[in-house]
């Protein structure tokens, strides 16, 4: 059985601090203070609202008097919320001091609303023996303040004790006032509320570190969504320890067919063995695999590196075929790969310029690194009965570049990998797929019977005749007159024409002028593009 990976709290940094100041993971955090922003605008239309009737309305309707105690209570009370909103809205200062203002602002308009009951206006019993708005900025500020709940006890406490504070400022200005146990009673319903208070902030910050447990998986925490497909997502994590980030693909077991107990229990034991073959690999051109296992929900997960440029894919749709001498020079670093792959009986099954990431690493540009070595094994036929039903795959992602015996027959070897390396070159030279089709099923077709043109009667690109020659006996139906492996194919990439006319001084020409923000110097902390694992998330095949 594949370990399970138990969950770890992050390190205490700058930017998880506030979350262990609230209690809530940044992005819980960060939605709090936008609705604590609304609700500061509310409270001033509310306050603002309360101004204008008891200072123009009231006097001229039912012939309440003008009182400028009310009118300087509220006006402040407005400024106060105005400013409030103005800081939230432009301040640059932490998460963690946005909601700290936030609690101060709770106890700020209890103490407006407690001067407004016991210093502006009578005290009368029918007065008194209303509920006191405090219950309503109580509960409202546990539901919309971002705090622990200690922090919301403390502030609840506060806020319900302002009605108490201001009988006892009246009491001082000489004015009658209940006695201290008749005022406990009276504003007992506001105690009662401030305790209530710790409940929902309690439940929010559980939900919170709910959250922020289920976005780290092992040593890595995981920082952002980078893409999302069929057979799972990848997202940008960081080691919390090194400081590394990496491509975390995340896939569970029954989008591949793993409906029951037993059969997410192989799958788990494959998934463990598949991963530790493909992290035995060490050609430069594999993509390096860093970690791998299986969360409590049995989520597989495994940790990558993370690389800087364009899938082939992407690059060809961005800027068209390439020269015949760089398709060498790809093709030769993605043979290295696939040679080590060959020699240790794996085979890749998945070769698309999907997979395949030409990248900036260090000072070499035009470095290659071929994704996903079937990281997940399961039933090649069932595999295309699925496709040919749901039309799932049906891209340029897998049935353009599959192997006739593959589809026949699902019984395959490196000769697999090196028909799709011949479809791969002819999307390179050309820009377009070997075969044109409009379902998967009759690509499919095309791939067991159709008879493909030349690479080079289908560019105005020159394409030298020897590879002309090789990419056309990759694509033969018949395996047997195929180049047995990747280290055979390689080798006559070696002995063509376009072997040595581009080069890394070439490369770094072409990124400089085409791709500026990636051939720059090295000081950024993270990558200008990061969609190394985006395009592969359709790389869950079978091997």
């Amino acid at each position: 059985m594949a370990p399970t990976h138990k969950f770890i709290a992050p390190r205490t940094s700058e930017t998880t601090r506030s979350s262990v100041t609230t209690g809530l993971p940044d992005e819980l955090l960060g939605e709090q203070i936008r609705r604590l922003r609304l609700c500061a605008a509310v409270a001033m239309g509310l306050w603002m609202f309360g101004l204008v009737m008891d200072s123009l309305v009231r006097p001229r309707t039912v012939g309440s008097p003008f009182l400028l105690s009310t009118f300087v209570i509220e006006g402040v009370a407005v400024a106060v919320s105005g400013l409030l909103f103005a800081y939230l809205r432009f301040t640059t200062h932490p998460p963690r001091v946005q909601a700290h203002a936030g609690l101060v602002f709770m106890v700020l308009n209890a103490m407006g609303v407690g001067l407004l009951n016991t210093w502006a206006r009578p005290l009368t019993d029918d007065a008194l023996n209303e509920l006191s708005w405090n219950t309503i900025v109580i509960l409202c500020g546990s539901m919309l303040m971002p705090a622990t709940p200690k922090q919301m006890l403390v502030a609840a406490l506060l806020s319900a004790t302002m009605d108490p504070l201001g009988i006892g400022l009246a009491a001082l200005r000489g004015r009658d006032v209940p006695t201290a146990v008749n005022t406990l009673v009276l504003f007992l319903p506001s105690y009662a509320c401030a305790f209530a208070a710790v409940v929902p902030v309690s439940i929010l910050n559980r939900l919170g570190r709910r959250l922020r447990h289920a976005k780290e998986l092992g040593s890595y925490h995981l920082v952002k969504l980078l893409g999302r497909g069929g057979m799972g997502e990848v997202w940008l994590g960081r080691h919390q320890l090194l400081a590394r980030n990496a491509a975390v693909k995340l896939v569970r077991p029954e989008v591949l067919g793993a409906s029951t107990e037993a059969a997410a229990s192989m799958m788990l034991r494959r998934f463990e063995r598949e991963a530790q073959a493909t992290a035995s690999l060490s050609s430069p051109h594999s993509i390096r695999l860093f970690d791998f296992g299986v969360t409590e929900d049995r989520t597989f997960y495994y940790v990558m590196e993370l690389l800087a440029g364009r899938d082939l894919e992407t690059l060809v749709r961005e800027f068209g075929p390439l020269p015949a001498d760089r398709v060498v020079w790809v093709l030769r670093q993605v043979c290295h790969s696939l040679a080590e792959a060959h020699a240790r009986g794996l085979v890749h099954r998945d070769i698309t310029p999907a997979n395949i990431y030409l990248c900036r690493m260090g000072l070499d540009y035009d470095f290659v690194k071929v994704l996903d070595f079937g990281l997940v094994k399961f039933d090649a036929q069932r595999e295309i009965e699925h496709t040919l039903m749901n039309g799932h795959h049906a891209t340029a992602g897998t049935p353009a570049f599959m192997a006739p015996e593959l589809i026949a027959e699902g019984d395959v070897d490196a000769r697999a990998d090196v028909y799709s390396l011949g479809c791969v070159a002819y999307y390179l030279l050309t820009g377009q797929l070997v075969f044109e089709a409009e379902t998967a099923m009759k690509m499919f077709l095309q791939h067991l019977q159709g008879v493909p043109v030349p690479p080079s009667q289908r560019t105005e690109l020159p394409i030298p005749a020897d590879l002309d020659a090789l990419v056309m006996a990759c694509l033969s139906k018949d395996r047997a007159r195929r180049p047995g492996n990747a280290e055979e194919v390689r080798f006559l990439l070696d002995t063509s024409r376009g072997a040595n006319r581009w080069n890394n001084e070439s490369a770094r020409g072409w990124w400089q002028l085409h791709l500026p923000e990636l051939a720059g110097p090295l000081a950024t902390e993270e990558p200008v593009e990061i969609a190394a694992a985006t395009p592969a998330l359709a790389g869950f095949h079978a091997s």
